[in-house]
């Protein structure tokens, strides 16, 4: 119901990956406390397998990077109270030209959850020729969804969690519900502000479609790698965790700072992602510097807000290059009840800021940085208030006198 958390390889050790090297990571989740944070997955992304199949047809785990076996290296995952996923792909081959799944599907997926022990099936897009298969997206990916689910039949274990990754190219926010619980929106992530803003701006466009059982993807988190400064981690965090998106941390643990630690560990934000009672995204409301649902990927909306099973949830994004106050009118979002005050508090600072009344007005946002606000009912707004209405367009009396003019 909820989007997944955890460890995937992909973005801090692209290929160089061994059992050692997993093993270590799923330690330091548990040593770190990210374990206790949430998150309960690790995941092996491309490059695990030797070049070909087996004489039988099995993909085959590489000897040497994992000389014990998947099914070895998932129990240890196990007893330290994760989970387990693996990679693989639509086609003949993944990304990196390892063995994909195609033809394969019932082969593979038993492969990964009866034999090896996986928990969730992440799963790319190289393509077979069209003349072969003579099927759009949606039927290239229903050969695995169509084998996942005939293997729960047949095992009676739970269905493989289905992560699709094919980069938003055919819109899978329209139909991949229907055959996983996430869908990657866009290209790949880079460790850079440039590429966090492209992909938020790109869905800021589709916040509907994540809900209960089926998320937007926004890709694995940079927090902690290359370009990001601090208060840009930050916003990257924040925003993908107020989005539902999955959050999958993928930094070097070994060297781990206190800063990523502590973004990635921050438990107001988490609470909101994983809510259990509200499973909706945070929208846009306003865009700020550009006129609203205009798409800008430097420059993505600035004003969001969304339900959650505690109030109403803000995140006030600054896309600028300097500090800047950002304000808003309460009843901008469409969650607030007009002539109602409301309690502040900040998901980041865990802390209770007063009470905002028809206005809110966050000073001195760093550049790039993020404003993460909870604001609660608190009762009837003050008497007396003037105007009567907090927005003025078309507030009209009994009268019949209008107030804007």
């Amino acid at each position: 119901r909820i989007p997944v958390m955890g460890y995937n390889t992909w973005n801090a050790y692209y290929c160089d990956i061994d059992e050692a090297r997993i093993l270590k990571t799923a330690e330091l989740m548990k040593s770190l406390g990210l374990l206790g944070a949430g998150y309960n997955y690790v995941n092996i992304d491309d490059c695990y397998s030797e070049k070909n199949r087996s004489e039988s047809g099995d993909i085959v785990a590489d000897r040497v990077r994992f000389p014990s076996g998947m099914k070895d290296l998932t129990d240890q995952i196990h007893d330290m109270g994760f989970k387990a996923g693996i990679y693989s792909d639509s086609g003949w081959f993944t990304c990196q030209l390892y063995p994909g799944s195609f033809q394969n599907e019932a082969r593979d997926a038993k492969l990964f959850q009866v034999e090896w022990g996986f928990d969730l099936l992440k799963y790319s897009r190289v393509v077979p020729f069209d003349e072969l298969l003579r099927e759009g997206i949606i039927g290239k990916y229903k050969r695995m969804t169509d084998a996942i689910e005939e293997l729960a039949k047949t095992s009676g274990k739970p269905p493989l969690v289905f992560s699709l990754c094919e980069w938003g190219e055919e819109q899978p926010w329209l139909w991949a519900r229907k055959f996983g619980q996430s869908w990657r929106t866009t290209g790949d992530i880079g460790a850079n502000w440039k590429s966090v803003m492209d992909i938020l701006n790109q869905n800021s466009f589709i916040t509907w479609a994540s809900d209960f059982y089926g998320h937007n993807d926004l890709d694995i988190l940079e927090v902690g790698n290359g370009e990001l400064t601090y208060e840009e981690a930050k916003s990257h965090f924040i925003a993908w965790a107020l989005l539902k998106s999955p959050l999958l941390i993928s930094t070097d643990l070994p060297t781990i700072t206190d800063e990523t630690l502590e973004i990635l560990t921050n438990t107001e934000m988490i609470a909101i992602n994983q809510d259990p009672v509200v499973g909706t995204s945070i929208s846009p409301f306003r865009w700020g510097i550009n006129p609203d649902w205009t798409s800008n990927s430097t420059h993505p909306a600035q004003y969001w807000s969304g339900e959650s099973e505690n109030g109403t949830v803000f995140m006030l994004l600054n896309t600028l290059d300097e500090p800047a106050d950002m304000f808003f009118n309460l009843t901008e979002s469409p969650w607030i009840r007009a002539g109602r005050q409301y309690s502040v508090r900040d998901l980041w600072t865990h802390t209770d800021n007063g009470t905002a009344i028809r206005n809110f007005t966050a000073r001195g946002v760093p550049a790039h940085g993020v404003v993460a606000l909870l604001l609660r009912d608190a009762g009837d707004e003050p008497e007396g208030l003037y105007p009567p209405c907090a927005r003025i367009w078309w507030c009209m009396s009994e009268n019949g006198t209008r107030y804007e003019d």
